[in-house]
């Protein structure tokens, strides 16, 4: 069989044939094997039968890119987008989205959920996301049993498992489709420079060994610790240098500064670019950057070193910049690519070689190995389809402390299950209560995939308890009456996705009207904003304004206790300097946010404006939620397409 010139594999023949009976499908199959040539099949298909087909990907940049080759396969007018930042022709025969705007569809009703056919769940395995994965289970549990879902993963261990749940919950076949072969072989290495390139047995063996495991012998301590300190800094570049026939390749490094620190290091001692190259590098580079950023200290910086074939990508950059850099790479004139591992997800340029700085990561709580599952989806990179015989992982590991046993274990084989992590939020709640009697939400409760898992182990699951103490508080809070109905300000929070107490005591209220449209911004930048230690924001000429905002707010208890103070703080000069018309650049110079950070909260505000305006119902709070997002939307924070 054959489609779009491809001879297409067994298992994807098998898949579409699932898909021809109106099954739903779990698919597994390695990275690079053409998993989304089902997709494309599927879309096609309905999309010839005149049904919607949603498309849904676990970040924004995956998004983006899977609406661009969309419209390049079936034209402008059959596919939409529809994300935090922008909504496009949301009444396409395919539709785009975050899996957290598909969910939101669903659980507040919307009327376009009727006509669609399928979804696809591109990157499934994201369930397993401690933070975001309830998003991916309410998704299915919420879906109307007419719709057929397609799963996507590289590797799913569990899959049968999962599929049983969703037939168990959705009363249709759900067959799985699994592919373990790669279409390049990949071959997992460790570097360490006493070692070179050596697969893990093997590196495991020279530890053992007491000439090559003192490296610094004879040394004293002091002359030790420059050596270390060199040592670590150099790596690296000893790395790339020993892989020169095997470029290109996709650095992986867990910080964005380190991307960039790494990448000039590199600059600084070799050069990848012939003429031609550097020529055609330039060429592109200057058709893309506008001139309202050409002269930010980051373009510049990108420029210079992409010259020499070396570049670097991570969520901080802008995005025309990130554009660029992808660019490039696709068309093989980056030679050497430091990046965090989101570009793992959210783009689809493979590599010949993929390279981890580390294999630790910190999780927000502490530094740890990488689990199977994030390991191979980075290490899945390396091999391209149809140009490289093998692909190459290759992890530096520092002799003296890295656990060889524990790294033997999760690069052999990713053995990861998908697990639940349904967590109710009051959002859930409300809407539930909103469109369902008791009985229903009893039934809803118990689709999660942790009851059915535990339910088959016949251990005891309290599934109600959680949804009773949140009920007992709305009513509490006045957002449910005595008799399980919504009031005026439970149905105001149906329409709010985060923080949804604190955004509705906010603006359901009569409390807003206490605040101009600046200060509702800083507020809302201050519920929504996520502080990481290394933040730093200007309090220069805040003193006064951060004095009255908190009187203010002190006047509601339930406020003044959930909106964080030093988070409010922080926000006032870098939120007021953009509402009055400051300059981009400017921003910089309030806080140590990256471009790509500072466009990603505006945007995140604009995306909470947009949504109390559909919450709302008071004509007068609508316009003046309409002249904050017109203060903001702005100039690079603007959306385009």
């Amino acid at each position: 069989m054959e489609y779009k010139g491809f001879t297409l594999d067994q298992f994807q023949i098998d898949a579409i044939a699932s898909i021809e009976k109106n099954h739903s499908v779990v698919v597994s199959a390695q990275t690079g094997t053409g998993k989304t040539l089902i997709a494309d099949y599927l879309i096609n298909k309905f999309v010839n039968l005149g049904k919607r087909v949603v498309y849904t990907a676990p970040i924004k940049a995956l998004s983006n890119q899977k609406y661009k080759d969309f419209k390049e396969d079936f034209g402008n007018d059959k596919v939409g987008i529809i994300t935090g930042d922008v909504v496009i022709n949301s009444t396409a025969e395919i539709l785009v989205m975050t899996t957290e705007i598909y969910r939101n569809m669903l659980i507040t009703k919307d009327p376009a959920v009727k006509d669609i056919a399928f979804v696809v769940f591109d990157e499934i395995h994201y369930i397993n996301d401690i933070e975001r994965g309830t998003v991916w289970e309410e998704s299915i549990i919420f879906s109307p049993e007419h719709i057929r879902f397609l799963c996507l993963s590289a590797t799913i261990p569990n899959a049968r498992e999962f599929a049983d749940w969703i037939s168990s919950i959705k009363h249709h076949t759900v067959d799985v489709i699994k592919y373990a072969q790669r279409a390049v072989p990949l071959t997992h290495n460790l570097y360490d420079p006493s070692f070179g390139i050596v697969n893990a047995e093997e590196f495991k063996k020279l530890k053992n060994i007491p000439e090559y495991n003192d490296v610094f012998k004879g040394k004293n301590r002091k002359t030790k610790r420059e050596k270390i300190k060199k040592l670590a800094k150099s790596v690296h570049i000893e790395l790339v240098h020993e892989i020169k026939d095997k470029l290109p390749a996709v650095f992986f490094v867990f910080s964005r500064k380190e991307c960039e620190t790494k990448a000039k290091e590199l600059f600084l001692k070799e050069d990848f670019a012939d003429p031609k190259e550097k020529k055609s590098i330039l060429e592109l580079f200057n058709s893309k950057i506008t001139d309202d950023v050409k002269n930010l200290s980051s373009v510049r910086q990108l420029k210079t070193v992409v010259t020499k074939g070396i570049a670097y990508h991570h969520a901080g950059l802008l995005p025309i910049l990130k554009d660029i850099v992808e660019e490039l790479f696709a068309k093989n004139l980056i030679k050497v690519l430091y990046c965090t591992e989101t570009f793992a997800v959210g783009v689809n340029y493979p590599a010949k070689t993929v390279c981890f700085n580390t294999l630790e990561k910190f999780d927000g709580i502490t530094f740890r190995y990488l689990n199977s599952k994030e390991y191979f989806q980075l290490a899945g990179r390396a091999g391209r389809r149809g140009i490289d015989k093998v692909g190459y992982a290759i992890a530096i590991v520092d002799k003296n402390y890295c656990d060889v046993d524990k790294i033997i274990r999760f690069t052999s084989q990713d053995v990861e299950p998908i697990i639940s992590q349904f967590k109710l939020t009051y959002n859930t709640v409300l809407n539930m209560i909103k469109s369902h009697n008791q009985d229903e939400i009893e039934v809803i409760l118990k689709s999660n995939f942790d009851y059915y898992l535990r339910r088959k182990q016949n251990k005891n699951v309290r599934i109600m308890a959680s949804f009773n103490h949140k009920v007992e508080l709305l009513k509490q809070k006045e957002y449910v009456t005595a008799n399980n109905e919504l009031t005026p300000k439970g149905e105001f929070a149906t329409h709010i996705f985060f923080s949804e107490l604190v955004f509705a005591e906010l603006f359901s209220t009569e409390f807003h009207k206490n605040f101009n449209q600046i200060e509702l911004l800083i507020l809302i930048a201050a519920i929504i904003y996520e502080p990481r230690r290394a933040d730093t924001f200007s309090f220069k000429n805040t003193t006064q304004e951060y004095k009255s905002l908190s009187r203010k707010i002190a006047k509601d208890s339930f406020l003044d206790k959930n909106i964080n103070k030093v988070n409010l703080h922080r926000m006032i000069a870098f939120v007021h300097h953009w509402a009055t018309g400051g300059k981009f650049e400017e921003l910089l110079e309030l806080s140590n946010y990256l471009e790509g950070d500072i466009i990603r909260m505006f945007r995140r505000i604009l995306d909470v404006i947009r949504q109390l305006r559909r919450a709302t119902k008071d004509f007068e709070l609508s316009q003046k939620l309409l002249d904050c997002a017109e203060r903001i939307d702005r100039d690079v924070i603007n959306i385009e397409f």
